[in-house]
């Protein structure tokens, strides 16, 4: 059995920590393997695992596809995906278009309910030149014109679906996110499913469509989980003949969520779909 965190961001996303912290902390922490899963990108991958070998942890890569099902936001984490395959560069690059798309309609909002912001303000905010743009960069850019106390603050107000600003220009489907992935030669498996916006009957049978799409697994393991939401998903998992995976979803440290927990186990059925 390998401890594992199988879901972290750094500063190639939203994330507000470097790839070599990140390794630093999942070592201090006891943490064997762990996998970076920024939204929309894969950038990170060669940093962290090169870090990694050096640190004696084990490094897999991932990535965090933000899909949406109508307005309903439905994150599918995909590991192992082959950043040479021409489908995902043709998907990395529509991720990348539609994330400046989406960037500008929000803007274009956000300035008709009197909220000026400018793309160079947002692109200021990306650590990283090639990062996608996140709406978290909007948040902050606002932020530090004084029009939130916090980013989370404003990206509740404004940007979450049915706010004034809310966008899902750009957004694949998850059925996309999904074959992309796993035609890539990637495990897919869906994060957070706690944090999906749907009845259980409704997300039990999207799970359904999903696996006939290539899904391997569902994320019940997760930090903001409660135990009634991951008994209910491991069994979910179970009845759909899905692997269970794990991750933290640490964005920065300081905060509630810590690399390595909630605790996750990798068995052998699942490391072998790993590669491990």
């Amino acid at each position: 059995m390998i401890r594992a965190d199988l879901h972290i961001h750094t500063y190639y996303s939203d994330g507000l920590v470097t790839p070599k912290e990140v390794v630093a902390e999942a070592k201090r922490n006891g943490v064997r393997l762990i996998a970076v899963t920024d939204h929309d990108t894969m950038l990170a991958t060669e940093e962290v695992k090169a870090f990694a070998k050096r640190e004696g942890v084990e490094a897999i890569s991932g990535i965090e596809v933000s899909a949406y099902e109508g307005d309903v936001k439905l994150h599918t984490l995909g590991y192992n995906v082959d950043e040479n395959c021409p489908q995902y560069k043709a998907f990395a690059a529509e991720l990348y278009e539609g994330s400046l798309q989406r960037a500008e309609d929000v803007l274009m909002k956000l300035n008709a309910n009197g909220v000026s912001i400018t793309l160079n303000d947002v692109l200021s905010e990306r650590k990283y030149k090639n990062s996608p743009v996140h709406g978290m960069y909007i948040a902050r850019a606002a932020c530090k014109k004084g029009y939130a106390k916090a980013p989370f603050v404003f990206y509740a107000q404004y940007l979450s679906a049915g706010k004034c600003a809310f966008s899902a220009v750009g957004r694949p489907s998850p059925e996309r996110a999904v074959q992309v992935i796993t035609s890539c030669g990637g495990f897919a498996s869906l994060a957070h499913p706690a944090r999906v916006e749907m009845e259980k009957e409704e997300l039990f049978s999207l799970l359904k469509r999903l696996k006939a799409c290539g899904l391997g697994g569902i994320e019940a393991v997760y930090s903001a989980h409660t135990a009634f939401d991951t008994a209910y998903y491991k069994e979910t998992a179970g009845a759909l003949s899905l692997e269970v995976t794990g991750g933290s979803d640490t964005h920065y440290f300081g905060g509630r969520r810590k690399i390595g927990s909630p605790e996750f186990f990798i068995g052998k059925a699942l490391a072998d779909k790993l590669s491990l």
